[in-house]
């Protein structure tokens, strides 16, 4: 059967509600397993646990409730061991990883922003920012097209200019946010997007980051920019005491928070 893992947090932590249901069909009861200092929000997993979308919102009321009293260490969804001795073996073994993330992270949450280009309007951003190239297009405009080699050419010289200003974009994104939090931590990404960065930030700075990301918005309207969050700090806390024992698709634990 194994054991499902929620996160991980300080022994001293407040006790969880009476009788609270994790994942599962019927729920399987969250139970608390102690090591030292550390403890570990469990309980028995499920056969066939798959990540359809009750078992996702069952993870994350467990982090949810138990967050409210206090700093917890979220594992992604569908992290299962073996047994509880497997689960307290990590907790000892990785006492000090432990301690020393939930002192950093008490008090902070993680912000996903992601952004790629929007065709139209980053072609049309890097034309109004090279009259070189509205030049040419014009001459080919006024010879009818101009030939197939120049065609060709005004093509690459666009592709490369529109390849510098999403390398520019990118930068700036981040360059803009990272003052704003305490730590970043880069996603997998895909083809495109050309922002995929976790960042952790102090609650009390929240209003901060997100006026930053108004700001980012503003300034770049040729970008589709979003985020999520506020999201328990998964980027922040690897290694876990267990592998997850199914794949989620597109990006682990932060792809189940945005649904």
């Amino acid at each position: 059967m194994g054991t499902y893992v929620y996160g991980v947090t300080a022994a001293a932590h407040p006790a969880l509600p009476e009788g609270m249901a994790g994942v599962g069909d019927p729920p399987r009861r969250v139970r608390v397993l102690t090591e030292g200092e550390l403890a570990a929000l469990v309980s028995d997993a499920p056969d066939g646990l798959r990540p359809g979308r009750r078992d996702r919102l069952a993870h994350r009321n467990v982090l949810a409730v138990a967050g409210g009293g206090g700093c917890v260490l979220p594992m992604r969804f569908g992290s299962v061991a073996p047994d509880d001795d497997t689960v307290t073996g990590v907790l000892a073994e990785r006492a000090d990883h432990y301690r020393e993330r939930l002192r950093t992270l008490d008090g902070k949450v993680e912000y996903d922003v992601r952004a790629s280009s929007v065709d139209e309007a980053v072609l049309h951003r890097v034309m109004s920012e090279h009259p070189e190239l509205r030049a040419l297009a014009e001459a080919g405009r006024r010879a009818g097209g101009g030939s197939h080699r120049s065609r060709l050419l005004l093509d690459e010289m666009v592709v490369d200019a529109v390849r510098v200003r999403e390398a520019t974009d990118a930068a700036e994104v981040r360059q803009a946010l990272e003052p704003e939090s305490v730590a970043v931590s880069a996603g997998p990404g895909s083809a495109d997007r050309l922002v995929d960065v976790s960042f952790l930030v102090d609650r009390r700075c929240a209003e901060t980051f997100l006026a930053g990301v108004a700001r980012l918005r503003a300034s770049h309207p040729h970008l589709d920019l979003s985020v999520s969050g506020p999201l328990p700090p998964y980027s922040f806390v690897e290694p876990g005491p267990a592998e997850p024992a199914v794949s989620t698709a597109g990006r682990g634990p932060r792809q189940e928070e945005d649904g």
